[in-house]
């Protein structure tokens, strides 16, 4: 059901549903008139907050778990105050000052990922990720190292110095030279390309039988180009800091929920997919509830931003996943922060 425009409600109904989704996400329980009426924020009695509040359960911005409890923010209600009328708390400074202290640490830049992950999962009380960046270095060489009768290791050296080993199966008996033979063809191919790159090229002068390889050594590349150009999506692309914030209070009394959030963060390939939805976005996404049909079952919101290189390149995603009541207020410019931080350091 399509949420009404903010205009569409009266002001009382607004300053009415502001407080019930103020308080949810302060404490996770549905909010009831007397507690509205203790406020002292409006001067109605809780008759008629009631009546207000049954108002906005039919325009299904908000909803009652049963029939004598509170009222709590639906999805729309919660995607309504987030577009609407969130007012965001902007870090302060001493925030800023530890994110940047936190993140500008020297070290290998896995190590900053990790930090990143940390912080955005103390920010939020919630669960932080990370997407590693899809690095693609251009390669300077390569050998083929026999281990045993069936098996090489295929060293790749990138024009960054940085080494990378791959395990490779052969037939049973191949000879040291159709090896040699094969690194060396690889090897002339791939300088200052990508392996990808390389993998293409080779891959398209084989079938066209400019080759020039004997039978052994074509079979080899042939079966190393599966191995070397195995989809990327297949590794751990994906950091999580903080799973255990997930189990607060107000969560072990919806087990099911948290189970199924948990189990959404275990199939990483199915988030990641979701934070890459995320790469064009000028700032910072908000997925809440059932919007997506990942956290149909859980109820989770993500919070999500891309961060650039200092050339403005986006190279992965960054956020938070946790429960709808999310404090999206100041929530959402942390991680728009963490990542322009996080670029930064990638520089």
């Amino acid at each position: 059901m399509a949420s009404p425009p903010i205009t569409e409600l009266t002001e009382r109904a607004r300053d009415i549903f502001r407080m019930v989704v103020e308080d949810y996400i302060a404490s996770g329980q549905p909010v009831g008139s007397k507690t509205l009426a203790q406020r002292g924020d409006v001067n109605l009695s809780p008759a008629s907050i009631r009546s207000v509040l049954s108002e906005l359960e039919q325009l299904g911005l908000l909803a009652a778990p049963h029939t004598s409890a509170g009222r709590m923010p639906t999805d729309s209600g919660l995607r309504l105050f987030v577009d609407g009328m969130m007012q965001v708390a902007e870090p302060t400074p001493h925030e800023r000052a530890t994110i940047e202290a936190q993140l500008s640490e020297p070290g290998p830049i896995e190590r900053a990922l990790e930090t990143t992950s940390t912080i955005l999962s103390e920010i939020s009380g919630a669960a932080g990720m990370v997407m590693v960046p899809q690095r693609e270095p251009r390669l300077a060489q390569m050998s083929i190292v026999p281990l045993d009768q069936t098996r090489a290791l295929v060293v790749l050296v990138g024009q960054d110095g940085n080494v990378e080993n791959r395990l490779l199966e052969i037939p049973q008996g191949t000879s040291s030279a159709s090896l040699q033979q094969a690194s060396n063809y690889v090897s002339a191919r791939l300088t200052g390309r990508t392996l990808a790159e390389a993998a293409q090229a080779i891959a398209r002068e084989i079938a066209s039988g400019e080759s020039k390889l004997d039978e052994a050594s074509r079979d080899l590349v042939e079966r190393g180009l599966v191995t070397w150009s195995e989809d990327a999506a297949a590794r751990k692309v994906l950091i999580v800091r903080g799973q255990a914030n997930l189990l607060d209070e107000t969560a072990l009394g919806d087990i099911e929920r948290v189970r199924s959030l948990l189990d959404d963060l275990e199939n990483k390939q199915s988030i990641a997919e979701l934070l890459d939805s995320a790469r064009e976005a000028e700032s910072t996404r908000i997925f809440i509830g059932a919007e997506n049909r990942l956290f149909a079952l859980s109820g989770s919101s993500v919070i999500a931003a891309p961060y650039r290189d200092r050339e403005g390149k986006v190279v992965g995603v960054l956020g938070v996943i946790g429960p709808t009541r999310l404090n999206y207020a100041r929530v959402v410019p942390m991680v728009d922060f963490t990542a322009h931080s996080l670029g930064k350091r990638l520089g």
